[in-house]
């Protein structure tokens, strides 16, 4: 797709103008599925009339997204969704791998039961969605599951870390759901992630997640 051309999005109105969040959430699957691409030049009129917003509010949003790292605003050119690299995906990989690994270290130690019980909570319902088809569903909650894997190490600077980088891969992190032998192979290692979370087996859950994230590599690579 040429990321320079206009083009008709067609999700449909936005019925409550004012709310910032749903513009950004709305925007940002946009995103992540594919509709805007990498590159694209977002149009400020056009995309405001799509989803039924004013520009003032719509800036506000591409603000939030850039802050984000899903967009760039590029003085004379004004917002483009962001373009990464092979070697950018890779890199931010190879610190997200480090991160949880870490954390999975520390999450073994001072986790509550009850904290390890919601992650199972978040699994078991990403599950249905794996199991029913519903890929953007099965995202989301595969997104909130690493978050909270990062969380229950109790380091608030580790978790801000961890989301900037987390939040430039979604589109990348999505793609390495595509294909059935794909989503099926991320499915099983999130299930052998939580039971060794459960088990707050040390060695074997921060295994699993170096072989999850190097194998999330090994599936995006070649989108890149």
């Amino acid at each position: 797709m040429d990321g320079t051309a206009e083009r008709t999005v067609g999700r449909g109105i936005i019925e409550r103008q004012s709310l910032h969040q749903e513009i950004v959430s709305r925007l940002r699957d946009m995103i992540i599925e594919g509709e805007l691409q990498p590159g694209e030049r977002l149009y400020e009129i056009q995309l405001g009339e799509s989803l039924g917003v004013s520009r003032t509010p719509l800036r506000e949003a591409l603000k939030s997204l850039a802050s984000e790292g899903l967009v760039e605003l590029i003085p004379g050119r004004g917002a483009v969704v962001r373009q990464f690299t092979r070697k950018d995906v890779h890199d931010m990989l190879v610190l997200i791998r480090a991160m949880e690994e870490l954390a999975a270290r520390l999450a073994c130690e001072v986790a509550s039961d009850d904290e390890i019980r919601r992650v199972r909570e978040l699994h078991d319902r990403m599950r249905a969605h794996y199991e029913a088809g519903e890929r953007m569903e099965y995202y989301r909650l595969n997104q909130q599951i690493h978050t909270s894997l990062v969380a229950l190490a109790d380091n608030p600077h580790l978790s801000a870390f961890h989301a900037t980088l987390q939040a430039r891969l979604k589109r990348i992190r999505f793609i390495g759901h595509e294909g059935p032998e794909r989503w099926a192979a991320a499915m099983a290692e999130h299930e052998d992630i939580v039971a060794a979370l459960e088990k707050r087996d040390v060695e074997t859950l921060v295994a699993i997640i170096g072989k999850h994230l190097h194998n999330a590599w090994l599936r995006v690579r070649d989108a890149v």
